[in-house]
């Protein structure tokens, strides 16, 4: 069961998270899942301050990166300035040094990366009872996958993907319910196999629940 925080840990989880703390070092610090910290964080500070955030982090740990290891290659060549003679064989494997630096968060087209990340619906045992968010006209919410911060490191195109969100807890699935939306039971999980066409001629080719990527 999801940990619930309390409001002081709220009120912390903000400062942290302003201070550059990635979303992972927060759920180590507070001991709960990536869904439940990114969830209060954008009740806190709304979702255009939290994505404002997310990439402030990235930017400033990208390019602490990348100076820390020109200061260590720059480190290294004053060594080699100051050290004694080497011998000439020794000498012919130093004839093209180079600086090594810290991958950064690029996007990686990757077809592997692509299919480990979603399972294929046909594979799947989804539990006979699940749940949804609606409109009021009993219209599907969808969204595109980058509104998933715990998939962004998925490849653009993947990231393009319209999706469907499917919840296996009713508690859990009415905290994300506004009052413009109402949750409804689908009391028979086969229903998204048999309708997956209909969902993908819609542009939906991928559901999201209980921190699985399925795709149709």
């Amino acid at each position: 069961m999801a940990k619930r925080l309390s409001e002081k840990e709220k009120t912390d989880l903000v400062k942290d998270f302003t201070n550059s703390n990635t979303i992972e070092d927060l759920t180590k610090k507070y001991n709960c899942s990536k869904l439940t910290i990114v969830r209060n964080l954008k009740r806190r500070l709304g979702e255009e301050t939290y994505i404002k955030l997310i990439n402030n982090t990235k930017e400033k740990r990208q390019s602490g990166a990348v100076k820390q290891n020109i200061n260590l290659a720059e480190n290294k060549n004053v060594q080699k300035e100051y050290s004694p003679a080497k011998s000439t064989s020794e000498d012919l494997f130093e004839l093209s040094p180079f600086i090594e630096i810290a991958p950064l968060n690029c996007e990686i087209e990757n077809s592997v990366q692509r299919d480990l990340s979603s399972v294929p619906i046909s594979d799947i045992d989804l539990p006979d009872v699940v749940y949804m968010i609606v409109d009021k006209k009993i219209e599907l919410e969808t969204k595109y996958l980058r509104d998933y911060p715990e998939w962004e490191f998925l490849s653009k195109e993947e990231l393009n993907r319209k999706t469907i969100e499917i919840f296996f807890d009713l508690k859990i699935a009415k905290r994300f319910c506004n009052k413009e939306q109402k949750v409804i039971k689908v009391p028979n999980t086969k229903v998204f196999k048999i309708v997956a066409p209909i969902l993908l001629q819609r542009g939906i080719s991928r559901i999201v629940g209980a921190g699985k990527l399925i795709s149709l």
